[in-house]
């Protein structure tokens, strides 16, 4: 089971009037929003080139899959948080594990895969090692993949 502690990065958002459904519970596609917003923070957090610069260098992460598993909603106005980790790291691919949280209690589990690849011809690339380096650096449990 996750937990809170798992990560050593979580992004507080509250939620909004407009992000609830008729069921008085947050629309279920409104948490892949609530994961490209925590991702997006955590990404800035490790200084690693964000998406413009990624761009400019002409290769860039793409986005490959990404999945969801409800086990509670969250409601309006509650106040939750979003916890990202990198999990594994591929030749090319980079995949992260992702959870939302009200206080302890966990109600969303998801995961986010990357591709890494050349921004002319999305031929995927190997995951450049000052990124392994810097990602493993900040993470609270050992990152697959890296040997």
């Amino acid at each position: 089971m996750i937990k809170r502690s798992d990560f050593a990065f979580l992004h507080t958002l509250r939620v909004r009037w407009a992000e609830v459904d008729l069921q008085k519970v947050v629309f279920n596609g409104h948490y892949l929003t609530y994961f490209d917003v925590a991702f997006t923070e955590y990404w800035r957090g490790t200084g690693l080139p964000g998406p413009l610069a990624q761009h400019a260098a002409g290769r860039e992460l793409y986005a490959r899959k990404a999945g969801i598993e409800y086990h509670a909603p969250a409601h309006f106005d509650d106040l939750i948080e979003i916890g990202v980790r990198c999990q594994r790291i591929g030749n090319s691919s980079i995949r992260f594990v992702l959870a939302i949280f009200r206080e302890a209690e966990l109600l969303i589990t998801g995961e986010l895969v990357y591709v890494y690849a050349d921004s002319a011809t999305s031929t995927p690339q190997p995951v450049p090692a000052d990124w392994r380096a810097r990602l493993a650096s900040i993470e609270r449990q050992p990152i697959e993949g890296l040997d």
